[in-house]
């Protein structure tokens, strides 16, 4: 049970379900007010937190693309992040969601969900969803036409028109036109700068992800790496090295030890498991 009052969100101190801590909130690192007695409720991996600072935290996560919500909290004094993985469940209960806040959380989930696991697009036949399961193949049969034309349909999932050529194909279909525009942006991109990483004053402005080929942009804060919204893998944005690798021979903001990777010029194709 929990309450919310003009004061925000609050514990309700009754309820004998969570663990409450005397101590500061470890996901807001700001002092509490002069006469704040807001109760903070330890999460499981033993971090402290109030309700409105679990709330901001796990909303941002989302705005972000990420639907996994990991604890940002410093471990045992250190510059190590907690990052351990918190249940949608938990999150709900410790956060004290309101309605509002459930259906847009778990409405946003499950979208994002959706993105990680599949690939949807319109069918410029009959406006249904298809996925495509072959990401290597442009071309892509959508069932319902064949039933309603009685034939067989596929269109180019690139661009969008009934196929023209061979298939199947990864680069592109017969039609004028057809090319591959993240690939051109990655191809043309400007110059970025990473202003808190050292020697980063010059690198592509737009990666596709090295695990599952996703665009991505940083936003010049922090550090060099970044966690890819679609697949949840961090990668370097500057070496693209996955993390781990890149940090055998580096750290998050010194220069890479191969320098910066050139402008790709191929997307990669997420073989999932």
């Amino acid at each position: 049970m929990s309450t919310q009052g003009e004061q925000g969100k609050r514990f309700d101190p009754n309820d004998t379900t969570l663990k409450f801590v005397n101590r500061p909130d470890d996901l807001d690192p700001m002092p509490p007010d002069e006469g704040d007695e807001g109760l903070r409720a330890e999460m499981s991996c033993g971090h402290a937190v109030t309700p409105e600072s679990l709330t901001g935290w796990c909303r941002s996560l989302l705005d972000q693309g990420q639907y996994k919500f990991k604890c940002p909290a410093l471990t045992d004094s250190t510059v190590q992040k907690c990052d351990a993985l918190w249940s949608y469940q938990e999150v709900r209960r410790l956060a004290v969601l309101t309605a509002e806040e459930m259906q847009y959380f778990e409405e946003k989930i499950a979208l994002l969900a959706a993105i990680e696991h599949c690939e949807f697009k319109t069918c410029p036949g009959c406006r249904t969803y298809v996925e495509r399961e072959d990401l290597t193949n442009l071309s892509v049969h959508c069932t319902i036409c064949q039933a309603d034309q009685r034939e067989k349909y596929e269109f180019c999932w690139q661009c969008l028109k009934p196929w023209k050529g061979r298939a199947p194909r990864s680069d592109r279909c017969d039609n004028d036109g057809c090319v591959n525009h993240d690939l051109e942006l990655l191809k043309g991109c400007k110059d970025t700068a990473l202003p808190q990483v050292q020697g980063v004053d010059k690198c592509p402005s737009i990666r596709a992800c090295p695990t599952c080929g996703q665009r991505v942009e940083h936003d010049k804060t922090g550090c060099k790496n970044i966690i890819c919204p679609r697949c949840q893998v961090e990668f370097c944005f500057v070496c693209l090295k996955l993390t781990p690798e890149c940090l055998e021979t580096s750290s998050y903001f010194l220069p890479c030890a191969d320098g910066v990777a050139p402008r790709q010029t191929a997307i990669p194709v997420w073989h999932r498991n």
